[in-house]
C-alpha cells in the first residue's frame, strides 16, 4: 500500500534540526548545541495564570480565533513595541505555534505554480509547507550580503509567478536582523506589486543593540503582510503552543477558514496563560534575553578564537560558522565532533543548498554547558585545522 501515500508528503525530508537533536538528545555524555529550545523555565506569573484556568475549569473549545482577551492583548502588545495597529475583532489569529501560522499563511495565498522567494540559508520549515501547497520555493543566496535579503536581491528573482516574498528576520539560523533603511527600501519596492509579504517575527523579542522593526510598520504595507509571531521563544513557552497572526481582514477571514478546519483552536489554557505574557513586560523575559546577549558574545569570541569565521549575531540565539577551513563538509564535521568530542551541532546543508560548508550553534543553553562545549571543540578544530596546514 505504500505506492498509495502521497508523492509530495513522501518526497518531503525531516529537518536536520530535529534528525539531529533526536539523535542525540538521549545521551547525557552529548553536550547538544541543535535545538532552538529555551533552558529557562516560563515566568512564574504566566505558570499561575495556566494554572488558574484549569482550576477555573477552561479547558473546553475557545472561539476558533481565540480567546478575544487573548487577541486584544496581542494588538495591545505589538502596538506597544513594533508600533503595528491590528484590531483584534477580526485581523489577529491565536495559532497553534508560529508553526501553525505559517502553515495557514502559505495555504491561505499560494496556488500550484506560485513562486515564493526566501533568503537562504533559511529555517528548513518553510520549503516543506510550500511545496505541501504545489507551490515553489526560490532561494535566494545572501551569503555575500552579511545573510540579508535586500530590494535588489528580491527585485532579480521577481518573476510573473512570484506570490509571495518571506522575511524571515531576525533569522535563524543567521542572527541576521534587517534595519530600517533595508526594510524601507523593500518596502518601496513592494509596494506598488501585486505579492505577499510574510514577515516570520518569532525572534522579534530577541535582539541585541539594534530594534526590531515590522516591514508592515511602513506605509501601505500592512495590506500586503502577514506578521506571523508567538511566545514559544521569547517567554521560554515552547512547549505551550501558542503563536498568533497579524493581517488585514480580507486575508485574516481566509486564514481563519484553514485554521479552523485545521486545529479548530489553540490549547483554552495555553490561551489563558499567554494572555498574562502578552499583558505585562514582564521582568524575567528581559532577564533571559541579557542572559541570550552574554552566551551570545561569550560563544562567538571563543568561535573567532578557534580560527573559525562567522558573523556576530544581532538576534535570536544561533550562530551561523563557517567551517571551509577545515575541509570537511558540514555532514563529516558534525559527525567528527559527535564521535570524537561528544558535542553536537546542526549541519549548514539542513538550511537549503546555500548552508553547505556551515553549522548551526544554538546558545539557548546554560554557560556551564557552553564553555565545556566550546573547550570540547577547541580541541576538535584545532586538530582539524593542524592536520590541514600539514597537508
Amino acid at each position: 500500500m505504500d505506492h498509495l501515500l502521497s508523492k509530495t508528503v513522501k518526497n518531503i525530508k525531516i529537518s536536520a534540526i530535529r534528525e539531529i537533536g533526536n539523535k542525540v538528545a538521549n545521551d547525557p555524555s552529548i553536550i547538544n548545541f541543535t535545538i532552538g529550545q529555551p533552558d529557562f523555565v516560563t515566568p512564574d506569573s504566566i505558570l499561575e495564570a495556566g494554572k488558574h484556568a484549569i482550576e477555573a475549569k477552561k479547558t473546553g473549545y475557545t472561539h476558533n480565533s481565540g480567546v478575544l482577551e487573548l487577541r486584544q492583548a496581542a494588538s495591545d502588545f505589538v502596538k506597544r513595541r513594533y508600533q503595528l495597529n491590528y484590531r483584534p475583532e477580526d485581523e489577529i489569529l491565536i495559532t497553534m505555534g508560529a508553526s501553525e501560522a505559517l502553515d495557514i499563511a502559505f495555504r491561505t495565498i499560494l496556488e500550484p505554480g506560485d513562486e515564493i522567494i526566501l533568503p537562504a540559508p533559511i529555517y528548513p520549515g518553510y520549503e516543506p509547507l510550500i511545496r505541501m501547497c504545489f507551490a515553489n520555493p526560490v532561494f535566494v543566496d545572501t551569503r555575500n550580503h552579511n545573510y540579508k535579503i535586500s530590494a535588489k536581491l528580491i527585485e532579480e528573482n521577481i518573476t510573473e509567478k512570484t506570490k509571495c516574498v518571506v522575511l524571515p528576520y531576525p533569522s535563524n539560523p543567521t542572527g541576521a536582523i534587517l534595519n530600517a533603511q533595508e526594510l524601507e527600501e523593500i518596502a518601496n519596492l513592494l509596494r506598488d506589486k501585486d505579492l505577499f509579504i510574510i514577515s516570520d517575527e518569532i525572534y522579534s523579542e530577541l535582539t541585541y543593540g539594534l530594534k526590531h522593526i515590522s516591514i508592515a510598520s511602513f506605509l501601505e504595507m500592512k495590506e500586503k503582510c502577514i506578521v506571523i509571531n508567538g511566545l514559544s521563544k521569547s517567554h521560554a513557552m515552547t512547549g505551550w503552543r501558542i503563536g498568533y497572526t497579524l493581517a488585514p481582514a480580507y486575508i485574516t477571514d481566509e486564514m481563519f477558514k484553514v485554521h479552523a478546519y485545521n486545529c479548530v483552536c489553540a490549547s483554552s489554557v495555553s490561551q489563558y496563560a499567554a494572555i498574562e505574557a502578552l499583558n505585562h513586560d514582564l521582568p524575567e523575559v528581559e532577564e533571559m534575553r541579557q542572559a541570550y546577549e552574554k552566551r551570545r558574545n561569550y560563544v562567538y569570541q571563543r568561535i573567532m578564537d578557534m580560527g573559525l569565521e562567522t558573523i556576530k549575531p544581532d538576534g535570536a540565539f544561533y550562530l551561523f560558522v563557517s567551517i571551509e577551513k577545515t575541509g570537511l563538509s558540514s555532514n563529516e564535521f558534525i559527525h567528527q565532533l559527535v564521535d570524537e568530542a561528544k558535542v553536537a551541532v546542526i549541519p549548514g546543508y539542513g538550511f537549503s543548498e546555500y548552508g553547505e560548508g556551515y553549522i548551526r550553534i544554538s546558545y539557548a543553553c546554560s554557560m556551564e554547558k557552553l564553555e565545556e562545549g566550546m573547550n570540547r571543540m577547541k580541541r576538535f578544530v584545532q586538530t582539524l585545522l593542524k592536520v590541514e596546514e600539514a597537508i
